[in-house]
């Protein structure tokens, strides 16, 4: 620990610890799979919906909106890692309040996805930098494609649910070429009437796999006469490791879904 005191996470919090972190219980499935990419051995605990690596064989912890807070404390972790999103206030300051040291993360765009870890990873992990994250930002130094396409990019239906402002999935969007029809709503995440989409003027409309399901037989159906791209929602919503191939497997599922040739 430095003189100027002890590291702050993304919301300015101090967090005292012990470096290198050998313990680490990941709350977030974006981080969850960036330290098991680095450093799997020091990976003790995640939630039930940190579903890569495939094969990670960790404790569970439950969800991300309800971790078992006794396990975490349980598995003495030196660093829980957690996100403002994703996770809730509260179990940080549980977490906290036992004597846990929790690291919260706060990505908004991409630049700031890729600042974020590397601070994560010196400051309070203590690791050094893994090379994929610069091989993640290589990849998305390319030019952005044009010209833009109008889209909307929903992420729940049932209420219908959209990419609104603020989001690190619609700056990925925009680096993807497309002009993110939602993109200066009040909301991050705006619940909207599936007639409202196609009045926008609304070119294409990106369905993800995650976290709502959407697949060829539900989803498309709502947008008749509308371009629908069906994405891979870890590439399209996810910062970390899958970072690398995101841009290449996106590029491909949009371009594919302009021209009519998704699924064929």
């Amino acid at each position: 620990m430095s003189s100027s005191g002890p590291p702050r996470d993304d919301l300015g919090y101090p967090v005292g610890l012990a470096r290198p972190a050998r313990r680490v219980v990941s709350l977030v499935p974006s981080l969850t799979e960036t330290v098991a990419a680095t450093r799997r051995e020091a990976l003790v605990g995640a939630t039930q919906w940190c579903t890569h690596p495939a094969d990670l064989e960790v404790q569970r912890v439950r969800g991300t909106k309800n971790p078992d807070l006794g396990a975490v404390t349980g598995l003495r972790p030196d660093l829980v890692l957690a996100n403002k999103e994703e996770n809730r206030r509260l179990d940080v300051e549980r977490l906290r309040a036992a004597g846990v040291p929790v690291w919260v993360t706060d990505i908004r765009t991409l630049d700031g996805a890729i600042a974020s870890l590397r601070r994560m990873f010196s400051a309070a992990l203590g690791w050094p930098e893994p090379p994929w994250l610069a091989q993640a930002e290589r990849a998305w130094r390319e030019p952005v494609p044009g010209p833009p396409v109008r889209a909307a990019i929903a992420i729940w239906r049932d209420p219908w649910m959209v990419v609104g402002s603020g989001t690190f999935t619609g700056d990925i969007a925009a680096r993807l070429g497309l002009d993110n029809v939602y993109g200066g709503h009040r909301e991050r995440y705006p619940r909207v009437d599936v007639g409202d989409v196609a009045e926008r003027g609304t070119d294409l409309v990106v369905l993800p796999d995650e976290p709502y399901p959407f697949s060829a037989d539900d989803g498309p159906e709502m947008f008749p006469g509308r371009r629908v791209a069906l994405v891979e929602g870890r590439s399209l919503t996810w910062y970390g490791p899958s970072l690398v191939d995101a841009r290449s497997k996106l590029t491909a599922q949009v371009e594919a879904a302009r021209h009519g040739t998704q699924g064929t």
